[in-house]
């Protein structure tokens, strides 16, 4: 950097939101950005530091962050986009909706605001896309070699296009109509606006690879038959599978899984959709987990018109903290993060947990609640949860965001097994070094983990491409 000290001299911004009253009307992303000389001023205060954990610690894809900084910083914003590209295949996704465990571990958070690290990083894909540098790198040399990959969204795109760009035959199955995953039908417009997946699946085309949209395997297409068509199997499926809520009242009207609602609703947005099947205009709504998509579905219900929103949560209170540093550094911090969603009118509770639900004519009408503590075990066991005093609220409408336990399971795991595969103990597959058999099936992302972040299935992704290139390459 040419200017060491510049974390000395400059603050960090973030770009503001928009206004909650203009924002609420639409499903327009709801950040605004930060024009050229603050970029550059946020850029300065990279500190250039002689270990930089944000890039060996923080981030899942380890981004040549220092690098990328200093070239902003020098106005170098093509060698910025260079270096980025490197190591992300979808920095705009990235940008957006990335928490950003980068900047918690970023070296200037011991002891005060993070580098705007993500803002960076967007505004370097963005200015890229508007200049003409992002373009299609198509296979010089075809290997002969041919890959299906089931599932697409963030992992399988990412292996799509390194395989794709190692010269083999790239073909993605994805069973909804579009690609995308939870990018395309679980995050809301006003968070990714889903122009921005087209934009990268027409780079993606001009590589060379091939999507079948509407192609359940399993149901549609076996997967005998891909083992047969193709030199490897690829999966990256998700973990498709919610929590559920099982006590009394689940099976009543208007109590619906999350992702339900939210794909719907996108589906409305983009148009697939005439109207919303799940409305929560003048409703009580209740929102039951205290996670991205629980938030996701607080700004989706204002934006319907909800008569109210409450979110409940049935762990404690994370920490309020209002100091500029991480007081968990280098690691994401255990504290209170209130969304653009919460923000827009939401009122939310902690320690409470759900009894049933009751209703009337087959509709949910009423939540039965429980205040609650945790009494942590003399042992070092799992705390005993401890119930306090009930109350009940009025509600017409329940989204359960309670997480995801494992990949769906189905008539495609079940012919995933035959062919070998293992489902390990929590009901995801079961792999060793991304390989779930011994003679060409795969699997990556959320499928092989869990439900996690977007950045950890692009890493995911890139690595399970590597290991497939090097079997293909035997």
């Amino acid at each position: 950097m040419t200017n060491v000290f510049g974390f000395l001299d400059k603050e960090r911004k973030n770009p503001p939101y928009r206004d909650v009253q203009e924002r609420i009307k639409d499903y327009k992303e709801v950040t605004t950005t930060l024009n050229k000389e603050e970029l550059t001023d946020q850029a300065e205060r990279c500190m250039n530091c002689g270990i930089p954990f944000c890039h060996s610690y923080g981030c899942p894809v380890s981004n040549l962050i220092p690098e990328w900084n200093d070239a902003v910083y020098n106005n170098q914003w093509k060698e910025a986009y260079e270096r980025l590209e490197i190591t992300n295949n979808f920095p705009e996704f990235t940008g957006r909706i990335c928490p950003a465990p980068c900047e918690a571990s970023c070296t200037l958070a011991i002891n005060t605001d993070a580098v705007t690290i993500r803002e960076l990083e967007l505004n370097i894909i963005e200015k890229a896309f508007t200049e003409g540098l992002v373009v299609p790198h198509p296979p010089a040399v075809l290997s002969g070699k041919s890959v299906a990959i089931v599932g697409g969204g963030p992992a399988g795109l990412a292996a799509a296009q390194q395989l794709r760009r190692n010269g083999h035959e790239v073909t993605v199955f994805e069973k909804s109509t579009k690609v995308g995953g939870l990018l395309r039908f679980g995050i809301p417009d006003f968070k990714l606006d889903k122009s921005v997946i087209d934009r990268r699946l027409g780079i993606l085309k001009a590589e060379g690879i091939s999507f079948e949209n509407g192609v359940e395997i399993g149901k549609d297409i076996s997967v005998s038959y891909l083992r047969n068509k193709f030199d490897a199997i690829l999966v990256t499926a998700g973990a498709g599978q919610p929590r559920n809520l099982p006590v009394d009242g689940r099976e009543l009207d208007g109590v619906h899984y999350a992702m339900e609602f939210l794909s719907q609703s996108n589906k409305v947005v983009s148009g697939e959709l005439k109207e919303l099947i799940i409305n929560a205009k003048d409703k009580n709504v209740l929102v039951i987990g205290g996670g991205d998509t629980g938030s996701d579905c607080v700004g989706t219900s204002i934006r319907q018109g909800a008569k109210s929103v409450t979110q409940i949560e049935i762990m404690p209170k994370p920490m309020d903290w209002t100091k500029p540093h991480n007081p968990d550094w280098p690691d994401w911090p255990r504290i209170l993060r209130t969304s653009s969603s919460h923000k827009e009118g939401c009122e939310r509770k902690w320690n409470v947990a759900t009894d049933k639900f009751t209703g009337s004519n087959g509709k949910v009408t009423k939540a039965h609640l429980t205040n609650i503590d945790w009494k942590t075990s003399e042992n070092g066991g799992r705390p005993e949860m401890i119930k306090l005093d009930s109350f009940e609220l009025d509600v017409d409408l329940v989204f359960l965001s309670m997480g995801f336990v494992h990949t769906e399971h189905g008539v495609f795991t079940d012919q995933l097994c035959y062919e070998g595969v293992k489902l390990d103990e929590r009901g995801n597959i079961a792999v060793k070094d991304f390989c779930a058999t011994d003679d060409g099936i795969f699997a990556a992302g959320d499928a092989i983990t869990g439900a996690s972040l977007v950045v950890r299935a692009i890493n995911s992704g890139r690595e399970a491409a590597e290991s497939i290139n090097k079997f293909l390459s035997k």
